[in-house]
């Protein structure tokens, strides 16, 4: 083997390496609850299962990992006050350029498309908190930059991020937006089609019918990803870019993420499964070194390996 395919093998190995060094990752199947903060301003009821099995409520298995355990998020099913929460896990601060992937469920009382009651709320996470203030739409002032889609697409704004520079979100017709408007009927939201809920799921709650309205992200498993890379965060749902925000705009608490839960209005579900049905469903988080920086990294290694060989 030559001396240049003796370097190629050797650049493949360190980037192999440092890609698969992921800086933090958490599947829930063994009950971390102990390592998390639940961020609750007090203003409403909230729950929080870092363990859940959603098989319970029919859900399958999140594409990215094994087993039915995760991360369950819901408010306001009972106090009938405009509220949410947030949890982060403890200790934790990332910096410079990484990627924030994770599977997620946002699930609603049917029937599905318009909604049952109570339905129109929100799916929240985000980076650059300092892991102890609730984030929600309705904290001020805000700590972090946040992203968020509503469960059943029934607000004129369906698809949000808020930072400091945007504590109420970043309008229609924002830069920080791949599309011009943020309601689901916007075309550009048309990759997120139609779905039915699990048959599992119809079994167990019969009111469970129809389907989403196209550019709902209800009622499958969608692989979420915040890339933090070169000063700016971009946020994305299976592929399709959502929104790019300027990092030097904001400001930001600390380098911790959140994921959270909250209403969009004052009202509480009448549906005695509320608890059950209208919720956000996390698995399988993973940080790792964003693949521009670890491509960098690998490319460093190699220039060492050959001022070593002269």
């Amino acid at each position: 083997m030559n001396r240049r395919s003796i370097v190629g093998v050797l650049g493949v190995a360190v980037f192999a390496s440092v890609a698969s060094a992921a800086l933090y990752s958490e599947n829930f199947e063994v009950d971390p609850t102990a390592n998390w903060t639940v961020n609750d301003p007090g203003l409403s009821d909230v729950l929080a299962d870092f363990n859940y099995d959603y098989s319970g409520i029919g859900v399958p298995s999140a594409p990215n990992g094994s087993g039915t355990r995760g991360l369950k998020l819901t408010a306001n099913n009972s106090g009938g006050v405009f509220s949410g929460f947030s949890v982060s896990p403890n200790g934790q601060s990332f910096s410079g350029d990484y990627k924030v992937s994770f599977d997620m469920w946002q699930n609603y009382v049917g029937p599905l498309g318009p909604g049952g009651s109570g339905t129109t709320q929100l799916s929240l996470y985000g980076i650059g908190t300092a892991g102890n203030v609730a984030i929600w739409p309705g904290s001020s002032p805000k700590e972090s930059l946040g992203f968020g889609t509503t469960l059943d697409g029934g607000s004129a704004f369906d698809f949000r991020a808020y930072s400091s520079a945007a504590p109420t979100s970043y309008g229609d017709g924002s830069p920080v937006y791949f599309a011009s408007t943020r309601n689901n009927t916007n075309p550009y939201y048309a990759v997120y089609t139609a779905q039915s809920a699990p048959a599992a799921q119809v079994g167990l709650y019969p009111g469970q019918t129809g389907s989403t309205d196209v550019g709902e992200t209800s009622f499958t498993w969608r692989r979420v990803v915040i890339d933090v890379a070169g000063g700016f965060a971009t946020w994305s749902i299976d592929g399709t870019p959502l929104a790019k925000v300027d990092l030097s705009t904001v400001t930001l608490g600390g380098g911790n993420m959140f994921f959270g839960h909250s209403d969009t209005n004052a009202g509480s579900s009448a549906d005695p499964n509320d608890y059950l049905l209208n919720v956000t469903l996390i698995d399988n988080i993973e940080v790792i070194p964003e693949p521009a920086t670890v491509a960098l990294l690998a490319g460093g290694s190699l220039l060492v390996l050959r001022r070593r060989r002269r």
